[in-house]
């Protein structure tokens, strides 16, 4: 079921927040409702994405989705759920570019819920590597390729059909190398994940 909420207008360019982990290493608590400055994490980077410059904004949600709904305030977004999340990020992926079509966007810019030290800043970059629907870029950090990465309309179809698993469009960038526009973002974010207990001393 995906719920629908205001656009934020014909903006090309639309954030897509991938928010359905379980937390498996984390004792089984959804990273979307982990605390980071008093509220759910998913709330973050919702608020990192606008911040960033994008209007339209598309979450996909995996586990305890209607908790997360409930607690979570998270207004115009578009939430989409995704049944198949314990199969890994490349189903919320599919689910999360699958919710765009017809939307008029014309590039999707994919972020993690779990990583809190990628501000406005990291996105406002790669947002701007957006030239055209045929567009690829990635924010790296140090050189290492990472997200938020951004992903032309023309190579929709083409990430869906790689993206099992974990993967993500990790398989379709990694055989479309040369074309992809790299944006380094290493003095601005932190590209660190919350995995693992340890991780949550990121969280503030």
């Amino acid at each position: 079921m995906t719920t629908r909420g205001t656009d934020g207008g014909r903006a090309p360019v639309a954030g897509l927040l991938l928010a359905a982990g379980g937390g498996r290493r984390l004792g089984g608590r959804p990273k979307a409702l982990l605390a980071h400055r008093g509220r759910p994490l998913v709330e973050h980077a919702v608020r990192v994405l606008r911040e960033g410059g994008c209007g339209r904004v598309h979450v996909v949600l995996g586990a305890r989705a209607q908790e997360v709904r409930e607690r979570a305030a998270l207004p115009s977004c578009v939430l989409v759920d995704n049944p198949g999340w314990e199969q890994g990020m490349g189903t919320s992926l599919r689910a999360g570019l699958e919710s765009l079509a017809g939307t008029g966007a014309r590039a999707a810019l994919v972020s993690l819920v779990d990583q809190p030290g990628i501000g406005e800043q990291a996105v406002a970059r790669v947002l701007a590597a957006y030239r055209t629907a045929d567009s690829l870029a990635s924010a790296t950090y140090h050189g290492v390729r990472g997200h938020p990465v951004l992903l032309g309309a023309a190579h929709w179809a083409g990430v869906a059909a790689t993206a099992t698993g974990d993967r993500g469009a990790r398989a379709y960038l990694r055989e479309h190398e040369e074309r992809i526009t790299p944006v380094e973002c290493g003095d601005v974010a932190d590209p660190h994940d919350i995995d693992t207990e340890a991780d949550l001393a990121h969280l503030e």
